[in-house]
């Protein structure tokens, strides 16, 4: 195992930038639970945001018009290839939270070929750092897409919802691709009722955005009780389509 020391920093978020958890309280009567620093749930609610109003941008550096799509963008880059899509940003999310824990073992994603790439085949005698784990991320970009994420991720009730599920779909017979969003918070009332927050990419390759609620505009938070269908803005998911890493 490589020390961790030789990545401090390595994808530190910046400090000055407002995150997810801070723009987005929790509606009245509502409250979030407290995660350990290291932990997948805690990475995600800490998502670093650019400012408010910030428009999405495409990998070519053009705009992504918001028709009610997105109340927030993830300041985070996404290179200047059209390969960060919606699979590719859960599982550039993913990989890089193991990276900042050191697991650089469980930083392994299926192909659509079947196979796995792992991060520390790939990268051989080299020691991990921020360059080449991007450079890694870019080749599973190029080889993974929404039907192998699906294939990797397990199933899980809808009632175990936690942040860090993804809601995905394959391509079905009659189209061309399948979507993937993430859960990226969540939080809960006395009553156990419980709302979370949805992030996505799409295409073309595209920043992260933290998806608004079409069933209450202007909020993030969707209710788990939405019944058989989520209505997102851009894709409709069933309540069977909730998967997880973990």
């Amino acid at each position: 195992m490589f020390p961790v020391a030789i990545l401090a920093g390595s994808y530190t978020k910046d400090s000055t930038k407002e995150v997810l958890h801070q723009r987005f309280a929790p509606p009245p009567g509502y409250h979030r639970q407290a995660y350990p620093s290291n932990s997948w749930p805690f990475y995600l609610s800490n998502l670093p945001l650019k400012p408010k109003d910030s428009p999405v941008c495409y990998y070519d550096g053009t705009t992504k018009q918001n028709d009610g799509i997105y109340l927030a963008v993830v300041a985070l880059s996404i290179g200047k290839k059209d390969l960060h899509q919606c699979a590719d940003a859960v599982i550039r999310l993913r990989a890089e939270h193991l990276f900042l824990q050191g697991k650089y073992k469980e930083i392994a994603f299926r192909q659509a070929s079947g196979k796995t790439l792992s991060y520390l085949a790939w990268l051989g005698e080299r020691r991990p750092d921020k360059q080449n784990l991007w450079s890694y991320l870019e080749s599973v970009f190029n080889t993974a897409n929404t039907t192998s994420l699906n294939q990797q991720l397990k199933s899980k009730d809808l009632a175990g919802l936690a942040i860090g599920d993804v809601f995905i779909t394959p391509p079905p017979p009659s189209a061309a691709y399948g979507h993937a969003i993430i859960v990226v918070d969540k939080c809960t009332d006395e009553k156990g009722h419980v709302k979370f927050i949805l992030a996505q990419s799409y295409m073309p390759a595209q920043e992260i955005q933290i998806l608004n609620n079409p069933s209450d505009p202007g909020s993030p938070w969707y209710d788990l009780d939405f019944g058989q269908t989520l209505d997102t803005p851009e894709w409709t998911f069933t309540s069977s389509q909730l998967k997880s890493f973990e």
